[in-house]
């Protein structure tokens, strides 16, 4: 392997967890913009910030009735994707990172996508005259903030499974917890009271993935044997396809089609009752993988 692949292989947090458009659009793209940046003083922090204000105006883009504007809400959201690939892989060809990037990070496309919604909402409560769009934009918005929790917390365990390093994300409520009472009052403290909220959905979700933590804790500590961790990553990876439906690719390829099509009002209906269901079979699946490990 070159140099250069290995640099870039460096810079994900793992092939295991890259969907197929990410490791032949997204990461690559990102990871030619983070070489450019990382002998600059542009921190990951920075490009997270420019990211929310271009995914947010996709968002207006789709409000407007144009078809040529629609086009550029498209371009700005790819754009946002591709700048939220640059601030992952320059925070790890740098070594810059923070536990707040990591909050901000998951952050950035709920703020992306809850413009979109809002905007999407507005657009068609003025073309049919119901505000009952309003409600229909509030259910996808709580439902897409679960699906990318849970997703998320599937992708980070993954992870853990690869490598302590790898999986070095992946906190246990009581450390988020711990990590909360010790930060001094101020911004940091504020994030991290909302990823202590964040976290505790993860846990009450996944009750059998806790049994499975806690015995394989109290039976290894923290040094798994490496034929479990390979016995659950097979499992795990069996499983990626229909997560990847649930991340940022599975949700933008079918918004980007509604878009262009116009049916708006569709897309609502897809993120709440399709992904949905999707994320139901996930979490079943896996409750029952990790059940397997007790």
């Amino acid at each position: 392997m070159s140099g250069l692949n290995k640099e870039y292989e460096a810079s994900l947090k793992s092939i295991e967890t890259e969907n197929m458009v990410d490791r032949i659009f997204y990461r690559p793209i990102g990871f030619r913009i983070a070489r450019l940046l990382r002998h600059t003083r542009i921190t990951p922090n920075m490009v997270t910030v420019v990211s929310i204000f271009v995914g947010a105006s996709a968002g207006l883009m789709f409000y407007s009735t144009d078809y040529l504007y629609n086009i550029y809400g498209i371009l700005l959201l790819i754009t946002a994707n591709i700048l939220d690939c640059v601030d992952g892989q320059l925070a790890r060809l740098t070594g810059v990172k923070s536990a707040i990037g990591r909050i901000l990070d998951g952050l950035a496309g709920d703020i992306w996508f809850t413009c979109i919604y809002v905007c999407l909402a507005l657009r068609l409560s003025h073309e049919h005259g119901h505000c009952c769009f309003f409600v229909l934009a509030a259910i996808s918005g709580l439902s897409h903030l679960v699906q990318a929790n849970i997703t998320d917390y599937y992708k980070t365990l993954h992870l853990y499974f690869i490598s302590k390093e790898k999986g070095a994300e992946f906190q246990t409520l009581e450390q988020v917890r711990l990590y909360h009472k010790e930060t001094r009052p101020g911004l940091d403290k504020a994030f991290y009271l909302l990823y202590r909220a964040y976290t505790l959905v993860q846990v009450k979700a996944t009750p059998s993935l806790q049994r499975m933590l806690n015995s394989l804790h109290a039976k290894y500590n923290d040094d798994i044997p490496q034929d479990i961790r390979i016995r659950f990553r097979r499992k795990s990876s069996k499983l990626m396809v229909y997560i990847d439906l649930l991340t940022f690719n599975g949700r933008t390829i079918v918004l980007f089609g509604i878009v262009l099509t116009g049916y708006f009002w569709v897309y609502f209906l897809y993120e709440i009752i399709v992904l949905n269901i999707i994320l139901m079979f996930v979490m079943r699946k896996h409750e029952r993988m990790c059940a397997s490990f007790l």
